[in-house]
C-alpha cells in the first residue's frame, strides 16, 4: 500500500472492520464472551393458545425440576410490567389473566444451565379458557376492525373530482406478505448485577438507550443505574429495534434477584414464535388515468396485520403510506392506513419499516394501468416520474426537489440493454411453450430520516490520546452493515489519519447517552456527523495551539498524511499531541448532531418529514416453468443512488444483501399461521431464505458515480441501509410479465406476495383455464 493510498481513507472502499473475525470465527459476539462465575442461564414459559384466560398456572414442576433455582413471573417485576415501546402499556413482559397471541411469555424459569432452563419450561399446566381469536387481516376486518393505534390519512388535490374526470380507471386489492428476520445471531441478552441499583447489561440491540430505558423501568430504578453495552449484533434487520426489550429485561430482573449473572437465549423456534416480523398488508386501491397511462387521481387504503400490541404498527403503517408514491406524482390522492389489532405476536420493525408494502402496491397500480392500455410498464412508470413540469409534490406536501430518478433510470434502461433484452423475451415467449421469461425495470425513491423527528439526533465521543491514537465511540450500533468502519474513516480523514489509528470501542449508554434506535437507515448520517463534530471541536483547539506554537496567530494549520503541518514546519502526529497535552489543550470531545429543516404534523398529514431521497432502480429477468411453477431469477441490473459514496465496498454488498433479502421476501419467505394461531414457520425447515443458488448468475451492481447530496450530510454521501431492499420488486412484475405471457399479456395476473411457486402455478393455471 502507498503512502498516498494509507491516508486515502474517505470516499474509497475498505474491508469491514471486522471481516477477518467474521470470517476466522473470532468475532466475540454476546454468546462468546467469558461468563463470570455462578452465571445461570433463563429460558421463557410461552402460552400454547392465541387468545385464552389463564384459569390456572401450575409451576410446581418447573420449580422442582432438575438445576432450576428460580421462577420469575410479572410478580417478580418491581416497576411496570410493560415493555411498550410506544408508552401504551400495552406489552407485558409476562402475560397475567390473559394471554394475547400463541407463545407470549407467561413466565421465565432460571437454571443452572441452559439446557435445564429450556427443558424445564416445558413442564408447567396452564389450563385456559379459550376467547375468540382474531387472527388475519380478513377476520380483524370482519370483527369490526379493532386498531391497535391511531390511523393516518394523507390527501392532497381534489381527488372526488379527479376520479370523475378521468378517462379511465380500474380497482384492485394486492395481499403483501410478512417476513421473519431471521438473523443470524437470535435475540440474546446478558445481565451482570452490580452494587446498590446497578446493573450492566449485554443486549443484541439496535436501540440501546430504549433497552436502558425499559431495564430501569422493570426494576423501577433511575436510568444512570442500568448500562447497556453493544459491540456487535449478528444481524438485526429491524428485528432488534424493540424486540430486544423483553430479553434484557428478563435477564435484569432475574440477575438483581439472585445477585448472579443471567444470560437468555431462545431456540431459533421460539424466537420465531414469540417476536414480531414485517407486517403483512391488504392493499385497495382505485386509480383514474389517461390513455397515456398518465394517473390523475389515486384513493387506497393500507390494511396491515399489526398483533396484539400497538409496538411500532403506528410508524410503520404510516411510513407505508409516505412510500405508497413510490417515484410517481399523483395529482390528486388519498391514502389512509388501518393499522389492525389481531391475536397474534404484535409486528414490528424490519428493514424498510412499511416503506417496502408501500412501494409494491404502487408498482402494482403501475402495471394494472400497463396492461390495460397494453404498454409496456416501464413507458407508464415515466409518464408518472415526479418532475418540475409533470409535479413534484408528494401526498405529505414535501416537495421532491432533486428529481434525478429520469437520469437514473434511463442510464440503466441503456447499460441492461432493457429494451432489446423486452423484444427478446416476447418473441421467446411466443415460441415456447413450457418456459416463460419476464422482464421488468422498477424505480426506488425512499425518504431518509425518522418521522419521529425528535430520533434524528446522534452523540460521539472522541479521545486523542498521548501517543497520537484515537478512541472512538458512538450511539449507533453495529450489526454488520459497516457502520462502524464508515464512521471510523470519516475521524481518520479529520485528522489526516489511517484507518489504523482509530479504536473503535462497543456502544455503550454510559459513554454516549440517550441515543437513537441504528434504524431508518440513518446511522452513518447521523454517527458520522455527531463524530466529525467531536473531530472539529478538538481541531479547533489544536490550532489555536498550533498558532501559539509557531508563533505566528495566521499560519496555516493542516492535518494530513499522519502530520501536523504548521506554515513550512511539520510534525508528526503523535508528536504534536504529546505536545499538546503538556500544554494542557483537552484533547477529548462529545461532538453532537441533529438533522436540520425537517419536520412534521402527523394531524395534518403535512410536513417534510425526510431531509432527502434516496433513489435507485432495477432490472430483473426470470423464467418460470410452466408445468410446475418454479422459477429462477436469471439476471438482475442495478444502478444506485448512494450520493458520494463513503465506502463504495461496503455500499455495494448492503445494495446486494438487500436486494436478496428483498428478493426473499417476495418470492420464498412465508409465513404460515394455522386456524389456531400458531405459527408453524418457525424453522429453516419451513420458512425458506435465499440460499447462495438463488442469486442471480448475472448480478451487476454500480453506484451513479455522478450522484452527490445537494443537502448537508456527511460528505454529500447518502444512506444505503433500507432502500435496495426495494428494488426486488422487480421480481414481481418479472413474474408477473412472465405469467401474463401465457394469455398473450392481456390480462394482469395480479400476483400477491410471496409469489411462491405454487403462487405462478395457480396464475398460470387461472390464465389457461379462463373459463374454469
Amino acid at each position: 500500500m502507498s503512502l498516498t493510498d494509507k491516508f486515502k481513507v474517505i470516499h474509497s472502499s475498505h474491508v469491514h472492520e471486522s471481516a477477518e473475525k467474521h470470517v476466522c470465527g473470532s468475532a466475540v459476539y454476546i454468546d462468546d464472551m467469558v461468563e463470570p462465575a455462578r452465571t445461570c442461564h433463563a429460558y421463557l414459559g410461552l402460552s400454547e393458545v392465541a387468545h385464552a384466560k389463564i384459569v390456572r398456572l401450575d409451576l410446581k414442576r418447573v420449580v422442582d425440576a432438575k438445576g432450576v433455582i428460580c421462577v420469575l413471573s410479572a410478580n417478580d417485576i418491581a416497576g411496570p410490567n410493560d415493555v411498550s415501546p410506544t408508552g401504551l402499556n400495552d406489552e407485558p413482559v409476562f402475560a397475567t389473566g390473559v394471554v394475547q397471541f400463541w407463545g407470549q411469555p407467561i413466565f421465565a424459569v432460571v437454571a443452572e444451565t441452559r439446557e435445564e432452563a429450556r427443558r424445564a419450561a416445558k413442564l408447567a399446566i396452564v389450563e385456559y379458557d379459550p376467547l375468540p381469536a382474531v387472527l388475519d387481516i380478513e377476520s380483524a376486518t370482519k370483527a369490526g376492525g379493532k386498531l391497535v393505534t391511531k390511523p393516518l390519512t394523507l390527501k392532497r388535490g381534489g381527488l372526488k373530482k379527479a376520479m370523475k374526470n378521468a378517462p379511465l380507471r380500474l380497482s384492485g386489492e394486492m395481499k403483501i406478505g410478512g417476513q421473519d428476520h431471521f438473523y443470524l445471531e437470535g435475540q440474546i441478552a446478558f445481565a451482570i448485577p452490580g452494587e446498590d441499583e446497578d446493573v450492566e447489561v449485554y443486549s443484541s440491540t439496535q436501540h440501546p438507550s430504549e433497552v436502558q430505558h425499559m431495564v430501569a423501568h422493570a426494576l423501577d430504578v433511575p436510568n444512570n443505574a442500568v448500562t447497556v453495552k453493544v459491540r456487535r449484533m449478528g444481524g438485526g434487520f429491524g428485528g432488534k429495534e424493540t424486540q430486544a426489550n423483553l430479553f434484557a429485561v428478563v435477564a435484569a430482573v432475574a440477575a438483581k434477584k439472585l445477585n448472579r449473572a443471567v444470560k437468555i437465549r431462545p431456540d431459533r423456534d421460539d424466537d420465531m414464535i414469540a417476536t414480531g416480523k414485517r407486517h403483512d398488508f391488504k392493499v385497495t386501491y382505485e386509480v383514474g388515468f389517461d390513455e397515456t397511462g398518465k394517473i390523475h387521481g389515486v384513493d387506497a387504503q393500507f390494511a396491515a396485520r399489526c398483533g396484539f400490541s400497538a409496538d411500532l404498527s403506528g410508524p410503520v403503517t404510516d411510513r407505508a403510506l409516505f412510500h405508497a408514491d413510490n417515484s410517481y406524482f399523483y395529482p390528486a390522492v388519498k391514502l389512509q392506513s388501518v393499522p389492525l389489532k389481531t391475536n397474534t405476536v404484535s409486528n414490528t420493525a424490519f428493514r424498510g419499516f412499511g416503506g417496502p408494502q408501500g412501494i409494491v402496491a404502487s408498482e402494482r397500480i403501475i402495471e394494472e394501468i400497463a396492461f390495460a392500455l397494453n404498454k409496456d410498464p416501464l413507458e407508464v412508470r415515466k409518464v408518472n416520474f415526479y418532475g418540475p413540469q409533470t409535479g413534484d409534490v408528494t401526498p405529505y406536501h414535501q416537495q421532491v426537489s432533486d428529481n434525478i430518478i429520469h437520469r437514473l433510470v434511463d442510464e440503466l434502461e441503456t447499460s441492461s440493454n432493457y429494451g432489446q433484452r423486452r423484444q427478446d423475451i416476447i418473441k421467446f415467449n411466443k415460441s415456447s411453450s413450457l418456459f416463460k421469461r419476464g422482464i421488468a425495470m422498477t424505480p426506488v425513491k425512499f425518504g431518509i430520516s425518522f418521522t419521529a423527528t425528535w430520533y434524528n439526533q446522534a452523540g460521539a465521543l472522541i479521545h486523542i490520546y498521548q501517543d497520537g491514537s484515537v478512541h472512538l465511540n458512538h450511539g449507533g450500533t453495529e450489526m454488520g452493515q459497516g457502520l462502524n468502519l464508515k464512521v471510523a474513516q470519516v475521524v481518520a480523514d479529520e485528522f489526516g489519519l489511517p484507518l489504523s489509528a482509530i479504536k473503535i470501542t462497543e456502544t455503550a449508554t454510559d459513554k454516549v447517552p440517550n441515543t437513537s434506535a441504528t434504524a431508518a437507515s440513518s446511522g452513518s448520517d447521523l454517527n458520522g456527523m455527531a463524530a466529525q463534530d467531536g473531530c472539529r471541536q478538538i481541531k479547533d483547539r489544536l490550532e489555536v495551539f498550533a498558532r501559539e506554537l509557531s508563533g505566528d496567530s495566521s499560519a496555516t494549520v493542516m492535518f494530513e498524511n499522519g502530520q501536523v503541518t504548521i506554515g513550512s514546519t511539520q510534525y508528526a502526529f503523535g508528536d504534536f499531541v504529546k505536545q499538546a497535552y503538556m500544554a494542557r489543550v483537552q484533547l477529548s470531545a462529545s461532538g453532537f448532531y441533529k438533522t436540520p429543516d425537517i419536520h412534521w404534523d402527523r394531524e395534518k398529514g403535512q410536513g417534510r418529514p425526510f431531509f432527502y431521497f434516496a433513489y435507485g432502480a432495477s432490472v430483473c429477468e426470470v423464467i418460470i416453468d410452466t408445468l410446475t411453477g418454479e422459477y429462477r431469477v436469471e439476471r438482475v441490473d442495478i444502478l444506485h443512488d448512494v450520493g458520494k459514496s463513503l465506502n463504495p465496498a461496503i455500499d455495494i454488498g448492503q445494495i446486494e444483501g438487500g436486494f436478496i433479502q428483498g428478493m426473499g421476501w417476495v418470492t420464498s419467505e412465508e409465513l404460515f399461521w394455522d386456524d389456531k394461531g400458531q405459527l408453524k414457520s418457525h424453522a429453516p425447515s419451513t420458512y425458506k431464505i435465499p440460499l447462495a443458488s438463488d442469486v442471480p448468475e448475472v448480478f451487476n451492481v454500480a453506484l451513479a458515480q455522478w450522484s452527490t447530496n445537494p443537502e448537508r450530510t456527511i460528505r454529500r454521501s447518502k444512506a444505503v441501509g433500507e432502500p435496495p431492499l426495494m428494488l426486488a420488486a422487480s421480481v414481481v412484475e418479472a413474474l408477473s410479465m412472465a405469467v401474463a405471457s401465457v394469455a398473450d399479456y392481456k390480462t394482469c395476473p395480479c400476483l400477491d406476495t410471496p409469489v411462491t411457486p405454487e403462487r405462478v402455478l395457480m396464475a398460470v393455471t387461472d390464465l389457461q383455464n379462463p373459463d374454469i
